[in-house]
């Protein structure tokens, strides 16, 4: 499962900024297809506005790393409460949840 920060530059869809984002991040690669849209957060900063789109990442190739930051662990979806994110996210866990 991945979130995906996506900005709309360049012309690259929110899909393809979350495969990217995947394989930079945590070494892992996918396909549009295997991709699902389950929510959104909209989170006003003080210099933008945030529309962040929350994909289910179904199948994936490789295992998942932590090559952009330290650590890396798996969660229960209620469990991410305990975990320091960004403003934007928070809202998200409510969804995970239902899901999950």
């Amino acid at each position: 499962m991945g979130i995906s920060r996506w900005q709309g530059g360049a012309g690259e869809s929110p899909e393809a900024a979350l495969i990217r984002e995947l394989e930079e991040e945590l070494g892992i690669s996918t396909k549009t297809a295997c991709l699902a849209p389950i929510s959104f957060a909209s989170h006003s900063y003080e210099t933008f506005h945030l529309l962040m789109p929350l994909y289910v990442c179904r199948k994936w190739q490789g295992q998942p790393q932590a090559k952009e930051h330290s650590a890396l662990k798996w969660v229960r979806p209620r469990a991410l409460r305990d975990y320091p994110m960004p403003p934007a996210d928070e809202p998200l866990i409510a969804a995970l949840c239902d899901l999950l």
